[in-house]
């Protein structure tokens, strides 16, 4: 993508598209940046790919419509109508259509389907920066009957939604929804507290996503070809899935216990429990995978050339996996050495 001059221009306005909304100090500001940030990434998605036109204008109609809600609500603010129930009708719309713009149950129907059509790097994007405009306007406006059943439901659709999977993209969507649930339930503690989390999911969902791209992967079979003959690249996909599930004593485990103690403080004793539950069937579908990757090994096939575990990019993958790995030990001893 950054080897297009076109292109790079697009990703600097989908930033700065992000950067108008969350900056904004009215609801018509925020949407203006959202429709920068949206009109910014379709040019991005799209390719000669047959699939990724087909996941840019999937993406584009849900996302108008999502907008047109948006504006509709905030033209309703504006006009400050006197009806019963208006304030609670138009938080319920914003609410809503910011939901369907982060790709959160129950308006997750989009998310996975053009995940399928993308690469990995536009994957990335829609999956991490994508999401921090919604997310961050929906902190201003928590509407909590709504978010309550937006986090239960992101929760048990991101479990169960990853069973049956083969393809690598729809795995990693039916993830992104179920630590979205996560995300959510964290702010009913403060702003700081998803933010926290957000960074971590970043930084693990990147290391993820940079090893399917350097070796090209995008189904579960062709993890057990020689790419991933090596033992040291097995175990280091193991434990990077494992991080993303939030198994301790990995680093994925940190912004979840800090969930854990903000729910608990809070008394949402059986939100939580629902969740750890959820949780539990997310690392049966990553244990799986890994399972299948140690056990299976297929000599027919070779998807990459073996120059590549001696490249730059192989030592930048080993790095990001080391601190996604043992993060939390690394950062449990600067506590106790300070």
């Amino acid at each position: 993508m950054f080897n297009n001059s076109s292109k790079i221009v697009f990703f600097m306005i989908l930033m700065m598209g992000t950067l108008i909304s969350i900056s904004a100090n009215s609801w018509l500001g925020a949407w203006m940046g959202l429709e920068i940030n949206l009109l910014s990434f379709i040019p991005l998605m799209s390719d000669n790919k047959l699939m990724s036109t087909e996941a840019s204008l999937k993406y584009f109609l849900t996302q108008a419509l999502a907008s047109s809600v948006f504006l509709f609500a905030t033209i309703l603010f504006l006009l400050n109508s006197n009806k019963i129930n208006s304030n609670f009708l138009m938080e319920m719309m914003i609410f809503s259509s910011l939901l369907l713009k982060s790709g959160s149950a129950p308006f997750h129907f989009w998310f996975p389907n053009v995940m399928e059509g993308l690469s990995w790097l536009n994957s990335l994007i829609l999956m991490t920066w994508q999401k921090i405009a919604p997310l961050m306007l929906i902190s201003y406006i928590i509407f909590k009957p709504l978010i309550i059943i937006s986090i239960i439901l992101s929760s048990l659709i991101g479990a169960l939604g990853g069973l049956n999977q083969t393809s690598l993209r729809k795995l990693m969507a039916y993830s992104s929804i179920n630590h979205l649930g996560w995300m959510l339930a964290a702010m009913f503690d403060s702003n700081l507290m998803w933010m926290t989390y957000f960074m971590f999911y970043t930084f693990l969902t990147f290391t993820m996503i940079f090893m399917f791209n350097m070796f090209k992967t995008s189904h579960m079979n062709q993890l057990f070809t020689l790419s991933f003959h090596s033992k040291t690249m097995k175990f280091f996909l193991f434990f990077n899935l494992l991080s993303l599930g939030g198994l301790p004593p990995f680093l994925g485990f940190l912004p979840k216990w800090l969930v854990i103690q903000s729910l608990t403080m809070n008394n949402q004793l059986f939100l939580l429990t629902f969740m750890v539950l959820m949780t539990l069937i997310t690392l049966y579908f990553y244990m799986r995978l890994s399972y299948s990757a140690f056990m299976l090994n297929y000599h027919e096939n070779n998807w990459m050339i073996n120059s590549l575990y001696n490249s730059t990019f192989m030592k930048t993958f080993m790095t990001y996996s080391f601190f996604s790995s043992m993060g939390l030990f690394l950062m449990f001893s600067l506590y106790f050495m300070l």
